[in-house]
């Protein structure tokens, strides 16, 4: 399965319960254009519900927000745990979390991170935004860590990594172009494990 079948995998909508339908059509919508850019009647509209049967499920866009949210970092999650032990398998173990990283800049349905992106679009709007990131990120890091032969400098260069992953993203985003993210994570995940 590819990586943007596993998070974003394809789903018979019509066939999904009410609840299930408007959550994987906004998750779609959320990350492909933006949670600001898609309003409740379109996720309506398109998961084919009434707005009462929206409300029951939802009372608010900001429920459904929280829950894009979190099931974006379960399947997120998921994969690079995956993609991690595959590439440690792989290849050599320290250039494991560039492999993986690289995986997904490079994936069609890249559209950066959905938790830079929604902290940046409501974080103001909706605080619970910035606690759904935070540990989203520190998940990240610590299965980055994870990966890492055990030493003094373990979890500060998990750390480390973490922000640089975060640098590729944004930059993978801003130029619509992955590779040089990339080589720059490569360089700086090289000097950075040479020290751990």
């Amino acid at each position: 399965m590819s990586i943007s079948e596993t998070l974003d995998p394809p789903v018979d909508v019509p066939t999904l319960p009410a609840r299930d339908r408007i959550l994987a059509t906004a998750y779609r919508l959320f990350y492909r254009h933006g949670i600001r850019a898609t309003g409740i009647d379109k996720v309506i509209a398109e998961a084919g519900v009434t707005k009462v049967t929206f409300y029951r499920h939802f009372p608010s866009k900001d429920a459904l927000i929280l829950a894009f949210l979190d099931l974006r970092h379960r399947r997120w999650m998921d994969w690079f745990v995956d993609a991690l032990a595959r590439h440690a398998a792989g290849s050599r173990r320290r250039v494991a979390v560039v492999a993986a990283v690289e995986e997904w800049l490079t994936a069609d349905s890249f559209r950066g991170c959905a938790f830079i992106n929604s902290v940046n679009e409501i974080g103001p709007e909706l605080p619970e935004v910035y606690a759904i990131a935070t540990r989203h990120k520190a998940d990240m890091v610590a299965a980055i860590k994870a990966t890492l032969p055990p030493g003094p400098n373990r979890t500060r260069t998990a750390q480390a990594l973490g922000v640089a992953i975060d640098g590729a993203v944004v930059q993978a985003q801003c130029q619509r172009d992955a590779i040089p993210a990339v080589r720059a994570l490569t360089t700086i995940a090289s000097t950075l494990l040479k020290d751990a």
